[in-house]
């Protein structure tokens, strides 16, 4: 079943007339391309609109199927447009994703719609979302490839002396030249002290000897996101780094061995958690273990909750230690959920790496 089929599907089990897509990353995953800039309107029998305007509709030709393409006038928006086809179509129950429209933008439809009932389908869809095609594992992997050859790339040029936002454009730069269309999200390159931050900025600091250098970071493939992180040192560390680090890959793998189909999500939590918790360093592990991804970075489900993981998920593992103003460590992979059990997507060596 397509991504399109599964939305005309939702209409039928929310009692709706229509769903109205509005976000950029739900509009490609329901076209299976794009982004096109506009909004997609799908009725509950199957009719489906994409309107956008000048600038897109040559390349939404070439690759919509199964739709109209309008070009409206904007002048005005979107909202009068999306009304008529509401009229044309007998729809009054519209879904539409209350975690991407603005209010300023819900008043627009409101207004333009006033005998139409809007019913949120964000979470619903964002369920869908969560059980991932082939085609989407294949985006996904080839992403994390393209990261692993960038990684490669950098344990040859880390050196001392270089700055981490020097090191950050480097990191990147590499990813594009492989094949990336851009960082999955902001890249987290940072050393020494600053690795006690788990969402630190590269700074003009400078790598020393005997610091830890974390890179957090993923490439995209049609729109589809890789996220790695990996923890390295350069020159002589202390041993307290290296039982750190060792703690943290002790708990990473603990973690994956309790992630398969049906897992709890907070029982795979408790279980790296608790690695970390027994060595005395439960305080510094300061946020959640993993989350999905696809078309964004983060998706549901994450590592927390009741509800069990469904087959065909993407799950980050990413534990980690922060002991501030001093240095952390985090180590993560992507783990499918698939037909043949729990794979990881990540190859690239977790051992401590020194430089």
């Amino acid at each position: 079943m397509t991504a399109f089929e599964k939305i005309v599907k939702l209409t039928g089990e929310k009692e709706l007339d229509a769903i109205l897509i509005t976000g950029r990353e739900n509009e490609r995953w329901a076209l299976g391309c794009g982004p096109f800039e506009g909004v997609t309107f799908i009725t509950r029998t199957g009719a489906g609109y994409l309107m956008t305007d000048g600038r897109y509709i040559e390349k939404a030709r070439e690759l919509v199927r199964g739709l109209e393409l309008l070009t409206p006038d904007r002048s005005a928006g979107y909202a009068p447009h999306v009304s008529e086809l509401a009229k044309k179509h007998g729809s009054k129950r519209i879904g539409f994703e209350d975690r991407v429209m603005s209010v300023a933008e819900f008043e627009r439809y409101r207004a333009a719609m006033p005998d139409c009932e809007f019913v949120s389908v964000s979470a619903d869809i964002a369920a869908l979302r969560q059980i991932k095609t082939r085609k989407e594992i294949e985006c996904i992997t080839a992403a994390q490839r393209i990261a692993e050859r960038a990684l490669e790339d950098m344990l040859d040029i880390i050196k001392p002396g270089l700055t981490e936002a020097a090191l950050r454009a480097e990191l990147e730069y590499r990813m594009k030249k492989y094949g990336s269309e851009g960082e999955a999200f902001p890249t987290i390159l940072v050393s020494g002290a600053n690795t006690s931050l788990p969402h630190g900025k590269p700074t003009d600091k400078e790598v020393r000897e005997g610091e830890f250098v974390t890179m957090d970071f993923g490439a995209r493939v049609n729109g589809y996101c890789s996220d790695m992180t990996r923890t390295v040192a350069v020159g002589d560390i202390t041993d307290e780094m290296r039982r750190v680090y060792d703690i943290v890959l002790r708990a990473q793998r603990v973690g994956i061995a309790a992630l398969h189909e049906g897992a709890i999500p907070d029982e795979v939590d408790r279980a790296a958690r608790s690695v970390i918790e027994d060595e005395g360093y439960g305080p510094a592990f300061l946020h959640g273990l993993g989350h999905s991804l696809g078309l964004n970075v983060h998706e549901s489900p994450t590592t927390r909750g009741r509800e069990p993981f469904p087959r065909g998920t993407v799950i980050t593992m990413e534990p980690g230690i922060y002991l501030a103003g001093r240095f952390g460590v985090r180590i993560e992979d992507m783990i499918y959920l698939g037909e043949n059990g729990a794979e990881n997507l990540t190859l690239a060596p977790k051992h401590l790496v020194i430089l």
